[in-house]
Formats: structure tokens, C-alpha cells, sequence
């Protein structure tokens, strides 16, 4: 189990097959589909395809994906954040979903600060990209707080998405 990243509340961690349970459960939360998409990961099996053709392939491929963030004091796992390479994007993005019980707490925001701070230092990255639904207002406010601007508006996976930018001093 390789950590990426430690905070006061969050251990950062690369996401394994054991970890399939908690997938199915966070891919089916209503506001991952409503403002990410519908992944159709409903069984283990699908769990773990999703987990080994992203995350673990983008660890292989890049050195970075994904991770699971559980809460330091119970080992609860609570969410994912991390970074994401895709094709149509000339950097990586970052990502993240949280359990709607741990929404609103500021563990989002720690996590994309603590990954955004491992992109610069570890990865040597100097450009972060965001993709955010236009009407997901949590995740846009905690992209402005994070110190990323709006490029506008791109059409992604046949959806209009906001984009923003993100550049390391």
C-alpha cells in the first residue's frame, strides 16, 4: 500500500482490489452520477475492472491516478482524489468524490490541496487542469478556493464542462 500523501485528518493512499466494496458504494452515490457519470459499476467484478483498467493502470502508466483518502483516526475510508491523464486534455486533471455524510466537512479541499502540492513536488508538474459539471457549485467553489481559474467552458464526453487551470509558482 503505497501513501501519496498524509494530512492532520487524511492518509492519502494508492486505491487496491480490497478496495472494490467501497468503490461500488462511491460510484453509486446519486451526486457522483449526477455531476461525474454512471461508471455501471454495480458488482465486485465491476469494481475491480474499473479499479484495474484505471487507477491501478494509471499508477503503472503515469506514476499517479486516483487514491483512496481515509480519515487518520479510524481508517474510514471516505473518498478518492487524485490525478487523472486523459487523452482529450493536454495535462492532468485532478479528481475527487467524497461519501455525501463527509461532504461540506473541508476534507475535499484538504485532499486536493495535499495532492496538488504532490503533483508539484513529486510529479514536477507545473499546469493542473479541472473539469467540473456547470452546475456542481460545491466543487467550482472549492476550485477558486484551491487557486484555479476558469478557461471557459469545453464540450467532454458529449457534455458541455466547465475547465479550469491551476499553475504551481
Amino acid at each position: 500500500m503505497k501513501v501519496v500523501c498524509e494530512t492532520d485528518r487524511l492518509i492519502i493512499r494508492h486505491l487496491q482490489l480490497k478496495d472494490a466494496t467501497f468503490i461500488i458504494r462511491l460510484l453509486n452515490e446519486a451526486s457522483f452520477i449526477r455531476y461525474i457519470a454512471d461508471k455501471n459499476v454495480r458488482t465486485k467484478m465491476d469494481a475491480e475492472n474499473y479499479l484495474l483498467n484505471g487507477p491501478l493502470d494509471s499508477y503503472k502508466a503515469f506514476g499517479y491516478g486516483l487514491n483512496l483518502v481515509v480519515l487518520k483516526k479510524t481508517g474510514t475510508p471516505i473518498g478518492m482524489c487524485g490525478l487523472l491523464k486523459r487523452t482529450e486534455l493536454e495535462h492532468p486533471d485532478i479528481g475527487y468524490a467524497f461519501l455525501s455524510e463527509y461532504c461540506g466537512m473541508g476534507y475535499a479541499y484538504e485532499a486536493a490541496l495535499s495532492i496538488l502540492n504532490d503533483a508539484v513536488t513529486t510529479h514536477s508538474l507545473q499546469t493542473i487542469l479541472a473539469v467540473t459539471s456547470p452546475d456542481n457549485v460545491n466543487s467550482i467553489t472549492l476550485l477558486n478556493k484551491a487557486g484555479f481559474n476558469s478557461l471557459g467552458v469545453m464540450e467532454l464526453y458529449g457534455a458541455k464542462n466547465n475547465i479550469y487551470e491551476y499553475r504551481s509558482q
